[in-house]
């Protein structure tokens, strides 16, 4: 017998790769094709109702009058929004001062104006004349416009909110972080601005952006106080034309249009801000 042949005798025998086969997931795909099949027969029906007059949609959907509301919804909501945080963090700041008297004032402040729906406090703004006649010697019947009325309210609210999330973005910086800036001897300033806000502000972005969407739908309740938004708008065409659920269309998709480009903004913005958590991975 030749060496050859005694080699491949005696040399085990090599087994072949193992063939991987992806596991078939036959009840997620017929899930998958159910949804799809009901999602298609919902567009098909809001599509083909008659309803809906998608004819008188297209007609208001960029009128003056539409067009003006959405200005006003717009720069009430980003009015809102800075003032809200402004006041907020100023909010932040008792809370996490050590003066006990600065941390009561903060918590009693959020804890009341979050206790009260918007609403009601809307509408004690807008009756304010009824409550206090004068202050400080001046009238206050008619001293509040609607619009005056609903920054005033919704920023006292907002705030409240724009308090917690401020605090919880600071609270989630590392406090090693900022022993280490102290013993390199960086001034306050420049530890808050290089090492404090930096960081905090990934844990800020995404439910300030949250508020900023609420917000921005939140401000149709100043329809009540005859604040001519995007909803009064319309709600004085249906109520001439008679025609409300087309009207109430316009109003839907000007939100969903604005709300989907705030939403495309946050990602940016919170890529932004993560980069330097995605480079340390």
């Amino acid at each position: 017998m030749s060496s050859d042949t005694l080699t491949k005798v005696s040399a085990p025998h090599e087994a072949e790769p193992l063939r991987i086969v992806p596991r078939r997931r036959l009840g997620q795909w017929a899930a998958a094709l159910v949804v799809l099949v009901l999602l298609g027969l919902a567009v098909n029906s809001v599509a083909r109702n008659k309803a809906f007059q998608w004819d008188v949609v297209g007609d208001y959907f960029t009128s003056a009058s539409v067009l003006r509301g959405l200005w006003l919804t717009l720069w009430l909501t980003a009015l809102v929004m800075v003032l809200g945080f402004a006041l907020g963090t100023l909010l932040a700041a008792f809370r996490l001062s050590a003066n006990p008297v600065l941390r009561a004032v903060s918590w009693g402040y959020v804890w009341l104006f979050r206790s009260m729906p918007i609403l009601v406090q809307l509408l004690f703004w807008f009756n304010i004349g009824a409550l206090y006649p004068q202050i400080l010697g001046v009238k206050t019947v008619n001293l509040l416009g609607p619009v005056t009325v609903a920054i005033v309210g919704l920023t006292l609210h907002e705030a409240a909110y724009a308090a917690e999330v401020v605090r919880g973005g600071i609270l989630s910086v590392d406090r090693g972080q900022i022993e280490a800036a102290q013993a390199l001897g960086l001034s306050r300033r420049r530890r808050w601005s290089k090492i404090v806000l930096p960081q905090a502000m990934r844990s800020i972005v995404p439910p300030a952006g949250n508020m900023l969407i609420g917000t921005l739908k939140g401000t149709s309740i100043v329809s009540v106080i005859a604040v001519q938004d995007l909803l009064y708008s319309v709600q004085l065409v249906y109520h001439r034309t008679y025609q409300v659920i087309p009207l109430l269309m316009v109003a839907t998709l000007w939100y969903v249009v604005v709300t989907s480009v705030l939403s495309v903004g946050q990602y940016y913005v919170e890529k932004y801000y993560a980069r330097g958590a995605e480079h340390g991975r």
